[in-house]
């Protein structure tokens, strides 16, 4: 199942340590099958605020995920961004092409049946 690298990282100066981050990421995700889905794009505010940039990397699975955020190579590079933006990142699993919401809604109505009101 395919996994997720989404970061949520807040405006910062540009510098030069930040430019080389970006000259060097894609070489440390691309052997775990990383690829970008969304990178520098601007985002479109619906609800809440969303200061900052949205990056999302694509994996074929959360192993996949874990094994480039942990590799010496991205953990070489990760404090080129970390010293100058400021951001929060997580690993997400995706979903599979069966999933269904309406199966998931319906165990969250089973389980709160069993509450008392």
């Amino acid at each position: 199942m395919s996994a997720y690298a989404i970061a949520h990282l807040r405006e910062a100066a540009p510098h030069p340590e930040i430019a080389e981050y970006i000259e060097r990421i894609t070489a440390t995700f691309a052997p775990y099958g990383g690829r970008f889905l969304v990178h520098g794009a601007q985002h479109d505010v619906k609800e809440g605020s969303w200061p900052g940039h949205v990056v999302v990397i694509g994996f074929p699975s959360m192993g996949e995920a874990r094994a480039w955020w942990d590799s010496a190579a991205y953990q070489e590079i990760a404090p080129l961004r970390s010293r100058h933006i400021a951001g929060d990142i997580i690993l997400v699993p995706g979903v599979g092409e069966d999933y269904d919401a309406a199966a998931t809604a319906q165990a969250m109505r089973a389980g709160l049946s069993g509450r008392r009101r």
